[in-house]
């Protein structure tokens, strides 16, 4: 498949001629997002998600962005977080190997001082796990599905939105949504990717 950098597809139609007098669309990307952004603090309110706040951030020696196909969501946060010079990674669930990131990701990153032009996606399956990985997910069912295949005891896993200001414990996919809504999802990045910089340099040199 050709892997040349892509023109920008416009957003999806939206139903209902585009009504949207809530602006759901541009706050949460669609109203299934905004669904699952409801049922995700449902579980963290219950106290579900308390274990991914739990991080041993002293053995943390890399931090790996995980999203859906690799070329929106953990690409963006990977090279977020190099610009805080942290030690990152990134890789998605379903990917078409090697194909770069989204068009509409690399022009709105540029405008975030980021370059997303060369990234390359990979996939789960050919990713290698280190020791000291710090996995963080842009989706509770990412979290679900990582939790089954994670090599025992060598990594930590957490939900980025929760630690972004205020959280956010679903990131919804921007792929082909509104303009408003890709800068709703990489400020909700931005910001828990600046907390999780913040802990990283505050860690304890003796933590264990």
């Amino acid at each position: 498949m050709d892997h040349e950098i892509r023109r920008e597809l416009p957003p999806r139609p939206m139903p209902i001629w585009g009504w949207d007098p809530a602006g759901v669309r541009s706050r949460f990307g669609t109203y299934r997002g905004l669904i699952r952004l409801m049922l995700a603090w449902l579980d963290n309110l219950t106290g579900r998600y308390r274990r991914f706040k739990q991080i041993r951030w002293g053995r943390v020696t890399r931090v790996v962005f995980v999203c859906h196909g690799n070329i929106c969501r953990s690409p963006y946060a990977e090279r977020r977080a190099a610009s805080y010079s942290l030690p990152a990674a990134s890789f998605g669930l379903s990917v078409d190997s090697g194909a770069p990131a989204d068009p509409t990701a690399c022009r709105i990153a540029a405008g975030r001082d980021l370059e997303l032009v060369g990234h390359c996606a990979r996939d789960a399956a050919n990713f290698e796990f280190q020791t000291g990985d710090l996995l963080v997910v842009m989706e509770p069912r990412q979290a679900r599905r990582l939790t089954a295949h994670l090599p025992a005891g060598s990594c930590q896993l957490t939900l980025l939105g929760l630690w972004s200001r205020p959280p956010r414990p679903h990131i919804h996919d921007p792929h082909r949504l509104s303009e408003a809504y890709w800068d709703r999802c990489f400020d909700v990045i931005d910001s828990a990717v600046q907390t999780i910089a913040d802990r990283m340099r505050a860690k304890p040199s003796n933590e264990v």
